[in-house]
């Protein structure tokens, strides 16, 4: 293999297996023209039409970290000493979830703001007026109210895996390491802002959880209580499920839509219910798929590996059948 120099200063590799490869050092000003020449085609507003958000003065989009934040406030007000500082004591704890509330308040009032902000300039409605902080005010207060309901159903959950699985020591394990409390209570916290009609904030708090448990729950699925996920990798939940009282899911779980109705134009008609209805009692079996606007029956068993598109009775045990030959 040789190299020769080139008459622009290039170096060209000739030769050898790879003679049409060519290999070639850019010198200062090369390396400026092809900044300036993406730059330029970057700048261009026909090549992110769709992906630009315009910043206007006072409207910010709401912040990731600001919003973890409050996850985070939010799990300490609702597991003291677990989440947070765990020092804190029975006689401080009074003073502690005060001064979290308040916090948490404030951060909810701005992010609020932000996303009912993002969601004005996003409407395909001609109302374009800014929010302003009084309604997020009213929607922050609406959510704090909320939290000793949240505190109740989120207890019934850390129930349901602590009596679900053998392998747990006690209730302080579940709340500490099990994914499925990370991803329920940042569910059950996003489906309570989603209730209230909050733009894209809902979606970004189940979505950290997707990426910290790979358990992907939408916002507007409606769950009842008692609810677990054993294990949890690969679960997906769909934003009109309704699932019932006391069901448990498994990994790889798949609770999807099996079709999409297009309108006129040929797009998916979107806010129609699509997802699977889970009465009380279910329990569905590792990599599952249940798809449609079909119901599982009341104390229904679906077992691992099965392909569900139609109603199941209540009752019904459904496994993979064994061949022939066992």
């Amino acid at each position: 293999m040789k190299r020769m120099s080139s008459p622009t200063g290039r170096h060209e590799t000739t030769g050898g297996q790879n003679s049409l490869q060519t290999i070639y050092y850019m010198n200062y000003s090369d390396h400026t023209q092809v900044l300036k020449t993406a730059v330029n085609e970057l700048s261009d507003i026909h090549s992110f039409k769709g992906l630009f958000h315009q910043h206007k003065e006072g409207e910010s989009l709401p912040s990731g970290k600001q919003l973890a934040r409050i996850v985070e406030l939010t799990r300490e007000i609702l597991f003291p000493g677990y989440f947070g500082n765990s020092t804190v004591d029975s006689r401080m704890i009074h003073f502690h979830i005060g001064v979290n509330v308040e916090e948490l308040f404030n951060l909810l009032t701005e992010q609020i703001q932000a996303g009912l902000c993002f969601g004005a300039e996003n409407s395909i409605s001609n109302e374009k007026e800014p929010p302003c902080r009084a309604v997020a005010t009213n929607y922050a207060s609406r959510f704090i109210a909320r939290l000793p309901e949240l505190r109740r159903i989120l207890a019934t959950d850390v129930e349901a895996a602590y009596y679900g699985d053998p392998a747990a020591t006690c209730l302080g394990e579940i709340i500490c390491c099990y994914p499925t409390i990370r991803a329920v209570s940042n569910y059950r916290i996003a489906h309570e802002l989603y209730r209230l009609n909050i733009p894209l904030i809902p979606r970004i708090i189940t979505e950290m959880a997707h990426s910290e448990t790979g358990i992907d729950i939408h916002p507007g699925a409606s769950i009842g209580d008692h609810f677990t996920i054993d294990h949890g990798t690969g679960v997906v939940i769909g934003a009109t499920c309704i699932i019932g009282n006391r069901v448990k899911l498994y990994q790889g779980v798949t609770l999807g839509a099996k079709s999409f109705p297009l309108d006129d134009a040929g797009n998916p008609i979107k806010g129609i219910p699509r997802h699977p209805i889970l009465e009380d009692d279910v329990i569905v079996y590792s990599n599952a798929t249940i798809l449609g606007r079909i119901t599982i029956g009341k104390g229904a068993t679906i077992g691992g590996n099965i392909w569900v598109t139609e109603d199941v009775p209540p009752g019904t045990r459904i496994v993979q059948r064994k061949s022939r030959d066992e």
